[in-house]
This record gives structure tokens, C-alpha cells and sequence, in this order.
């Protein structure tokens, strides 16, 4: 048991240093409040939101993105086949703003996600050079778009992604939360994806700035369309396309509640684990067994180990909270108390995991914005 000791030590060693490293160099939104992006006209920027039975909560969203200091700037409110009163949000909107134009569908055509389709039509009817593609539960401060325009614009990107401040009520839900940011930042990198020779990419939905060419060089979302991790994969397509690709800090510009509860969260994920390990057994079992092994385990070693192997999970605990605590994007204070069921909280995580797989596979396929799509069809993407 020493050898596994001494082997999950040194992985994550070099995780925490990846992490201290890669976090440094991040750049925040904050960083470029003051900026502007060009010295002349600004070009416009089209936000796309697409819209599914998310009732009158759009309406607060959408209020603080219309507040933007960035003056050139429509919106496209896409509402995909309500059956609540979202449509009739979105038309309130565009009648109180002449920036807002409501697109509203009643069909999904074979061979797409709805979302997918939804914010590919707003393209179509979208008139910017730079598309924003958001969610309706996003909230953005007054310069979050003028900021993402600076550093595009500082940095000659052709896609900027920026992370998001995630608001929680419960402190389980919280605690789910940190640990999903703690494992999404070793298993992605973020940090990454702003290295030009490397392959790591990455797209967060809750704001997704392309130029409009660089969408039209990625295929649109036509290249994407059966993809329930849309907003990871067309951060691939541009790193694939062998474009310039940044991310940036989003915090005190960019907030969005992730799930309203713990439930809702573990639900929440049904539609895109299994597409994020590849439809791959493997990769699933591999999953499960990392967790297990790098992240529970050493947990339960203090307790059945003695010497110098229980002093060394002890000091791999002490790496899996400097990376939590730097990974969670909260104030320290708040963090030490969800690590305190940091075991609990990877357990629920495998439980996520393991119950998304098997509700794909015993139904056929995922449930959407409360459409189905067969799983046959999800894997034929995934191959082209």
C-alpha cells in the first residue's frame, strides 16, 4: 500500500504545481474593466440566447446583459418551442428595447439537439461580425462584454470563453459544486487552452465570444449539432481549426446560478457525462476508478494505515485542499468547510457519473429540454 501512497502523492505533486503554475498566468475579466477594444467604431456583437421553458426568470437575466457600457450590440432571444411563458418574455423584451429581437420556433428538424438548432437559427438572423453565444439564466456585469472585446482584441483571438462566478444556496449543493470545479480544472486545464501548441480547448456556455468568421471556418454549429456538450466542443472546433483560442476569469463580471439544488445538479448532468467520456466504457470505468483511488481512498487510509504510509495520504490531503481552495474561485473561508465532506462529495460524484451512464443506456439515449435523442444517433457524431 506504500507504493500506491508514494505513486498518488507524486500525481498529484505535479498537479498542484500545473495548477499554481497555470492559475497564475490566468487573466481576469477585472484586469480589462477600463479597457476599450477599439479605438474607433466598435464592430457589433450579436448575444445569441437560445430559451427552453425557462419562464420569467430570462427577464432578470436579460436586464442585467442589456446594461452593457459596449454600445454596439444586439440581442437574439431564441425561444425553442416553449410551453411556459418564455416567448411572451422574449417579446416583452424586444418591445421595450430595440436591441432585443425575439425568434420564436415551433419545430425541431431530425438530426439536431434543440438547443443546438435553436442557437444556430439565431446566427441566421444575427447581424454582428462577433457572436456571444449565452445562456438565460447568465447574469453579466456592465462591462463583461466590453471587457471580453479588450482582451480579443489584445490578444488577436478568434474565440474568447470566460469562466463564471457559480452562485449556490445550499451548502451541499455548494459543496458539489467546488468539487465539480476542483475536478473540471485538472481534468480540462484551463490554462491550457490559452497555449497556442497545445491541444487542450475549452468553452464554457455561459459565455462563448467567436468572431463570425472563425464560426463560419469551424463548420457552425452544423458540425456540432447532435452535441450535448456543445459549448465544450465548439471550443474544440476552433482549436481543432488550428485558430487562436484564450479563457479568462470571469469573477465579479460574469455569474450564473449552476443548479437551484443539490437534486437538480446531479440530474443537471444526465444529458452530457457520458458524451464527455466518449461513450466509453472504459473511459467510464477509468473515471469511477480515479476517483475512487486518488480522491476518496487517501481518506480512508488515515484511518486503516500507520507510519510512513499514513503520513504520506495525509500530505496528499494537504495537496487535494490547496488545489480545492485554489480551483473553487471563493473566498478561502467558505471552501475549508465544503472540504470538510470532500470525500462525501467525490462519492456523489461517482454516484453522478455511474447514474448518468446507466439512465443513457437503459433508455436509449438522453432526455433535453425535454426532447429525446437516441443514443445511435449521439455516437454517430461522435465518430465524424
Amino acid at each position: 500500500m506504500i507504493y500506491l501512497a508514494i505513486v498518488t502523492l507524486i500525481i498529484w505533486a505535479g498537479i498542484l504545481i500545473d495548477t499554481l503554475v497555470g492559475f497564475r498566468k490566468f487573466p481576469k475579466l477585472e484586469e480589462y474593466r477600463n479597457a476599450r477594444s477599439f479605438d474607433e467604431d466598435e464592430p457589433l456583437v450579436s448575444v445569441i440566447i437560445a430559451a427552453r421553458d425557462e419562464g420569467s426568470g430570462v427577464l432578470d437575466s436579460i436586464a442585467s446583459q442589456l446594461k452593457q457600457s459596449y454600445r454596439n450590440i444586439e440581442w437574439i432571444l431564441v425561444n425553442d418551442r416553449s410551453s411556459d411563458d418564455t416567448g411572451s418574455c422574449f417579446d416583452q423584451l424586444a418591445e421595450q428595447d430595440p436591441r432585443v429581437r425575439a425568434v420564436h420556433l415551433t419545430d425541431l428538424p431530425a438530426g439536431w439537439l434543440g438547443k443546438n438548432h435553436a442557437l444556430h437559427r439565431g446566427v441566421q438572423k444575427a447581424s454582428g461580425d462577433y457572436l456571444v453565444f449565452a445562456d438565460a439564466d447568465v447574469y453579466f456585469k456592465p462591462h463583461t462584454v466590453s471587457g471580453a472585446m479588450a482582451y480579443m482584441a489584445d490578444t488577436d483571438a478568434a474565440h474568447v470563453t470566460m469562466t463564471p462566478e457559480m452562485t449556490v444556496k445550499t451548502f451541499w449543493t455548494q459543496a458539489f459544486v467546488h468539487f465539480f470545479l476542483f475536478g473540471f480544472s485538472y481534468y480540462k486545464r484551463p490554462w491550457k487552452a490559452n497555449d497556442d501548441n497545445s491541444k487542450h480547448a475549452l468553452g464554457i456556455g455561459a459565455f462563448n465570444l467567436i468572431r463570425r468568421d472563425a464560426y463560419d471556418t469551424i463548420g457552425t454549429h452544423e458540425a456540432i449539432r447532435m452535441r450535448p456538450d456543445d459549448d465544450l466542443m465548439l471550443g474544440l472546433k476552433v482549436k481543432e481549426a488550428g485558430l487562436r483560442q484564450r479563457v479568462i476569469e470571469g469573477t465579479g463580471g460574469l455569474a450564473v446560478e449552476w443548479y437551484p439544488s443539490l437534486k437538480e445538479a446531479v440530474k443537471g448532468l444526465e444529458k452530457n457525462t457520458f458524451a464527455g467520456l466518449h461513450y466509453s466504457w472504459f473511459m467510464v470505468l477509468f473515471a469511477l476508478a480515479g476517483v475512487f483511488i486518488s480522491q476518496v481512498f487517501p481518506f480512508i487510509a488515515l484511518f486503516i494505515t500507520t507510519g510512513v504510509t499514513q503520513g504520506l495520504y495525509s500530505a496528499v490531503i494537504v495537496i487535494l485542499l490547496v488545489i480545492y481552495v485554489r480551483t473553487a474561485f471563493h473566498p478561502w473561508p467558505k471552501v475549508l468547510k465544503t472540504f470538510l465532506v470532500f470525500p462525501f462529495s467525490a462519492v456523489l460524484f461517482m454516484f453522478t457519473i455511474l447514474r448518468s451512464v446507466l439512465l443513457t443506456v437503459i433508455r436509449g439515449g438522453i432526455v433535453w429540454r425535454g426532447t429525446f435523442y437516441p443514443l445511435k444517433e449521439l455516437k454517430k457524431q461522435q465518430k465524424e
